[in-house]
């Protein structure tokens, strides 16, 4: 009994349908998108005696930290068990951070999972990001005041979120190009532009569709809402995606990856200076607007002594540690997924574990319930479908209405009283 997916009137206007499937599939794909972004990240201790974690999932509370104050993140479990109920900002992934829930940037509130902190994380970075804003227009997302449809991307150096139009350069559509560096990150680190000469994109438009990251919001199912920031991804075509200097002499639309791992081998190997080859051949590009990076491109930064002390000397050492990037992290998110589900494991579903702490009736009074609602909920869908009538978010409503109605009068009608 599924809606139909069509174009159906409605007081002579057409409006836009969907299936009930394609509902789902969304809701899946985000599930599957956030297992991604928070799988990487422990939702049941707080992550501060790890250190500084080397990139996990964080949040900025403005309900105990509001702009004006000190700035200050918190790991994934705090935010659930620490933070419930509060104003947080979605801070996506963020390299090198220790969580600063209960130290002295939060008064009087300790932290529920792990009290014992120092003050202050002197090693901690932070930005307006901490604030909720974004971008060099130091803006909300989203902003009710911007009407322009518009992609948020981040800067994997500085990791600030910027909109498209406000990165100086057009941004190309290859859906290879998975790592962007903002303008004012590439003037930090000057070298970074004779590797864009060779390397980089020169912000041509392509004929497939850029991958980017995207902030959306994910809610699971039962007890709490997860927020989240996960990515787009998709492709027009089979297609080959042409660049102006291919990786590995290949090119493809599909998110193929395993050019992350070749050509690692050559790390230190190469007779001279890379860097100083590119600077000698001449080749240049403008200074100017943000810079989009093939896949692998990594792999291609030389990693000779004296590079490895440019690196360290401008703060971006990581940028030769392949397992530093996002898609590390979310692969890791991924795999530690499909490890729990292969070996039987329940992982985190919030419907399984509240049934393990109920005794053999009450689970078994909840699985009656379930199957009840569902057998309903079917009967209900399928007069729409009989009838050729599309599924409005008031007719689901209604249906869990009139469920709450009939157990209201199930359990009065249990209910005995004295004279």
């Amino acid at each position: 009994a599924l809606v139909s997916s069509r174009m159906a009137a409605n007081d002579g206007e057409e409006e836009a349908t969907v299936s009930l499937v394609d509902v789902l599939e969304e809701d899946e794909e985000l599930e599957n998108e956030a297992s991604a972004v928070l799988g990487g990240s422990d939702s049941e201790k707080c992550s501060y005696p790890e250190g500084y974690v080397k990139r996990q999932a964080l949040y900025a509370c403005n309900t105990c930290t509001p702009k004006g104050g000190e700035p200050a993140g918190i790991c994934l479990a705090c935010s659930y068990k620490c933070h419930e109920g509060h104003d947080l900002f979605e801070l996506y992934t963020k390299r090198n951070f220790r969580c600063d829930c209960g130290n002295d940037k939060f008064g009087e509130m300790e932290c529920k999972l792990f009290a014992d902190k120092e003050k202050v994380n002197s090693g901690n970075k932070y930005s307006h990001n901490f604030f909720g804003l974004y971008c060099t227009c130091d803006r909300p997302y989203p902003d009710p005041e911007d009407e322009v449809p518009d992609e948020m991307i981040q800067c994997i150096v500085c990791e600030d979120w910027f909109h498209g139009r406000h990165l100086g350069c057009v941004v190309p559509d290859c859906v290879e190009l998975q790592e962007m560096i903002c303008e004012s990150c590439m003037n930090k680190t000057p070298f970074l532009w004779n590797y864009a000469a060779h390397i980089a994109a020169k912000g041509i438009k392509s004929n497939s569709v850029y991958n980017i990251y995207t902030f959306v919001k994910v809610y699971f199912v039962l007890f709490a809402s997860v927020p989240a920031i996960t990515k787009v991804s998709q492709c027009k075509g089979e297609e080959d995606v042409k660049v102006e200097v291919q990786v590995n002499g290949t090119s493809a639309c599909k998110r193929k990856h395993q050019e992350e791992t070749e050509g690692s081998s050559e790390e230190g190997s190469c007779s001279g200076c890379r860097l100083r080859e590119m600077k000698s051949s001449g080749k240049s590009r403008t200074l100017q607007g943000a810079v989009f990076w093939p896949s692998a491109w990594r792999t291609k930064l030389c990693t000779c002594t004296d590079c490895k002390v440019l690196y360290a000397d401008a703060g971006v050492s990581f940028l030769t540690d392949e397992m530093d990037t996002v898609l590390a992290y979310e692969n890791k998110g991924k795999s530690t997924e499909q490890a729990e589900q292969a070996g039987g494991a329940e992982g985190r579903d919030p419907l399984m574990s509240a049934l393990n702490n109920l005794n053999r009736v009450q689970q078994l009074e909840i699985i009656h319930e379930y199957n009840d609602m569902k057998t309903e909920l079917k009967d209900y869908l399928q007069r729409f479908a009989a009838e050729g009538k599309v599924v409005t978010p008031e007719d689901i409503r209604q249906f869990f209405e009139q469920q709450q109605s009939r157990k209201r009068r199930r359990a009065n009608a249990g209910q005995y009283y004295c004279s």
